[in-house]
């Protein structure tokens, strides 16, 4: 069982630089991949990045490509995003998530975070 918590959410103008973290309790949190993921009001939740067990591997959505950086401290058990140049169109709910492979699709994520507003005014 992995429980996760998001933090870090906020009011950003267009341009600017916020960052995410998700702490993840438990002593097994090397054995997951971490993903966080958004969701806008009235659209699906999207793939964002992921990263592997080690953080030697890292996977974005195109959308955030060159702008956002996934990392992972495993001595702290916490997952970090890093977002930059961030556009209105960034703005939502994003969630970090716990998954047994490197994947893209929220549905094979085990465990999610409640969440945690993001929104860039223009």
């Amino acid at each position: 069982q992995v429980q996760l918590i998001e933090s870090g959410g906020g009011l950003v103008q267009a341009g600017g630089s916020l960052g995410l973290s998700c702490a993840a309790s438990g002593r097994t949190f090397r054995e997951y991949v971490m993903g966080w993921f958004r969701q806008a009001p009235g659209k699906e939740r999207e793939f964002v990045a992921a990263v592997s067990w080690s953080g030697g591997n890292t996977f974005y959505a195109d959308s955030v490509k060159g702008r956002f950086t996934i990392s992972r401290d495993n001595a702290k058990n916490t997952v970090y995003l890093q977002m930059n140049s961030l556009k209105p169109e960034d703005t939502a709910v994003y969630y970090c998530a716990a998954a047994t492979k490197l994947i893209r699709v929220a549905s094979s994520y085990d465990y999610w975070g409640q969440g945690t507003q993001v929104t860039v005014s223009s």
